[in-house]
């Protein structure tokens, strides 16, 4: 299948588009319907298909369509929209392991409530799209974690030095429903469509306990709060929210005031300031118990460069000096705890267990890994943590090499760092950087 737009869906797309860019305070009316037409269901299974995942609580899979019948299936959702006897079911709870450690909870909606929430996004998309502010930059076309990460470096580059580096709690999980639909509202006002949306922010949990018994909550029902984590619709509602925060830091005049401008990612953020670091902290505090969301007080502090850095999307932004001059300078490098994550996960793939699988079969899922990370970690002075990466990747590799032809020693002779990258074809991050397009962030 191909994943390009369908002319008819671009045209209903940019159509939406220009109305809702030209006329800032009109409410769409009519939306439900488009919601079954052929082209976009089609084109949100597409969408959905491409993004693959696991089987929801009923267990079907998309190969399970497949046998189906595609056209069948997308026929009778169709139907089931068109009668608006269409209802979602439980959300699928997992666990994903987090950098610090901890678990992030993921929720895994049917692939029916996967394909009808994105032909909503489909229709929504373009016209929230016009609402949500330039320095918002997560999940848009055309917007990137570099571009923040670029916009950040600017402003510290231009005397914003003082940096109040936050932390929201949980900010998916304590979106508040009233508030957030009252957002939706403003734009919308077809009342099939709020309804929907409404339904999956309420949608219960399923997860099975140690001895495989499945239980459900209904969590974000009962407090009346939280978007449904891993589900298509959640990143624009929760871009949605976060427009209120960073509109209303403008409107009430903090970004002139205070000489304070919000650069946003997520439910991530910095404010750069230039001076007043203090008072913008107190009205980013206000502001967010205003909205009911919680600032993580432990994570949450003030920086002052040059003397201080802070992470932010996993660069550390800070003091740096010039390997040719020695001069100083502010700039971009990837932050020891993201260096220290993908060493860890070399280490998990030649982990002494597998030295059963292919030579061939464990470097080229090692140089997968570290060609994506090294795709995003590209900007600034990479060198220093490229090296880093690449000497324990060598090690990692020698050792599992060493374990599965049981040699003794280090085996260094054995397999020499030439061999490792010219014989047995290991990616060298260190050789990449010759090939980048240097943009200094």
């Amino acid at each position: 299948m191909s994943l390009t737009t369908p002319t008819t869906v671009r045209k209903l797309q940019a159509t939406l588009h220009a109305k809702a860019k030209g006329s800032p305070d009109y409410r769409f009316y009519a939306l439900y319907d488009k919601l079954y037409r052929a082209d976009v269901l089609c084109h949100a299974y597409q969408r959905c298909q491409a993004n693959g995942g696991v089987a929801g609580v009923d267990g079907r899979t998309f190969q399970d369509i497949k046998s189906y019948g595609l056209k069948t299936w997308l026929g009778e959702l169709a139907e089931t929209l068109r009668n608006k006897t269409y209802r979602p079911q439980a959300v699928r709870r997992v666990y994903i392991p987090k950098a610090n450690g901890g678990q992030r909870p993921l929720g895994i909606p049917t692939i029916t409530d996967r394909v009808v929430q994105m032909t909503v996004m489909i229709v929504l998309d373009p016209i929230f799209e016009t609402d949500l502010q330039p320095e918002q930059y997560a999940y848009r076309t055309g917007h990137s974690a570099h571009d923040a990460i670029r916009h950040v470096h600017q402003l510290v580059n231009t005397g914003h030095t003082e940096v109040v580096d936050a932390d929201l709690s949980g900010y998916f999980d304590n979106i508040p429903h009233a508030e957030l639909m009252q957002s939706v509202r403003r734009r919308v006002s077809d009342g099939t469509m709020l309804h929907l949306i409404k339904m999956w922010l309420e949608m219960p949990v399923e997860e099975e306990d140690e001895r495989g018994r499945r239980q459900r909550t209904t969590r974000n029902k009962d407090v009346k709060k939280g978007t449904p984590q891993g589900a298509p619709i959640s990143p624009m509602l929760s871009n949605i929210y976060m427009r209120r925060f960073v509109l209303g830091w403008k409107t009430l005049g903090h970004a002139t005031r205070l000489k304070a401008h919000i650069v946003n990612y997520a439910d991530d953020f910095v404010i750069c300031c230039r001076g007043n670091v203090e008072q913008a902290m107190a009205a980013m505090r206000d502001m967010m118990a205003k909205l009911k969301l919680t600032v993580n007080e432990q994570k949450t502090g003030i920086c002052r460069l040059p003397e201080e850095s802070f992470d932010f999307l996993g660069y550390t932004i800070g003091r740096c000096y010039s390997p040719k001059t020695g001069q100083a300078y502010y700039g971009t490098r990837p932050s020891c705890k993201r260096v220290q994550g993908i060493c860890e996960r070399i280490g998990e793939m030649t982990d002494r267990r597998g030295t059963g699988r292919p030579t061939e079969q464990v470097i080229g899922q090692i140089n997968r890994v570290l060609v994506g990370w090294s795709n995003y970690f590209c900007l600034g002075p990479v060198s220093k943590a490229y090296r880093a990466v690449d000497h324990h990747t060598r090690n990692r590799l020698r050792q599992w090499l060493r374990k599965k032809h049981k040699l003794k020693g280090r085996a260094t002779s054995h397999f020499p760092d030439d061999h490792l990258h010219q014989r047995l074809g290991l990616v060298s991050l260190q050789q990449r950087t010759r090939c980048f397009p240097w943009a200094k962030a």
